[in-house]
């Protein structure tokens, strides 16, 4: 599995980046991990409803082809796109959402932070307060999108939405809970994690 670090990138044209590999891929292509930041932006899921956006402003909108709700991404989060075969891995996606989740909890236990998931909601909690989101989108059996981790960022665009389509869901980030939140050594550490875990599958 091939580790891509992106650096800072606009949305859509990463999104498009993605659907591209996809297509492109062949049945031996190498699953790859991208690593990388977004300037601020909303993103809604397939199923996402105009409603929970409670405000507009000078952040875009992009109706996006993942699963899930509406979420912010903005400069310090840590998102990982996950460009993963499960049909030649011989698993579904509610195992693989499970491996992502599964890693982000061994990460955050690695810097003493106890995480919780929640039944019905999809994602990684700390004492109630949602870290880490997760949307997918399934083609041909492949992946792409994939995770997003709060590590140290402004957190008020959350108040515009309701994250993940939760009324009055609290949010939080790494920087808050250790001072142990550097970008490049949290991303290295969860690509790393999360690969394990797939591999192992």
């Amino acid at each position: 599995m091939k580790i891509v670090n992106l650096g800072l990138q606009d949305y859509t044209q990463t999104w498009e980046a993605m659907k591209i590999f996809t297509a492109k891929r062949q049945a031996d292509s190498e699953d790859e991990l991208w690593i990388v930041e977004h300037p601020a932006v909303f993103t809604q899921g397939i199923s996402g409803k105009p409603e929970h956006l409670l405000q507009t402003s000078d952040i875009p909108v992009v109706q996006s082809d993942r699963g899930g709700q509406i979420t912010y991404h903005g400069p310090g989060q840590l998102i990982v796109y996950c460009l993963i075969d499960l049909k030649r891995l011989g698993i579904g996606v509610k195992k693989m959402v499970s491996l992502m989740e599964v890693a982000i909890m061994d990460l955050l236990k690695s810097y003493d932070v106890e995480s919780q998931l929640k039944e019905d909601a999809p994602g990684v909690y700390v004492k109630g307060a949602k870290i880490a989101a997760l949307g997918l989108k399934v083609k041909n059996g492949i992946t792409y999108h994939g995770l997003s981790l709060n590590l140290n960022m402004d957190l008020s665009p959350f108040s515009q939405i309701n994250p993940c389509g939760y009324q009055g869901l609290a949010v939080t980030q790494l920087s808050n809970l250790t001072d142990n939140s550097r970008f490049e050594t949290v991303a290295n550490k969860l690509t790393k994690i999360l690969m394990n875990h797939v591999t192992r599958s």
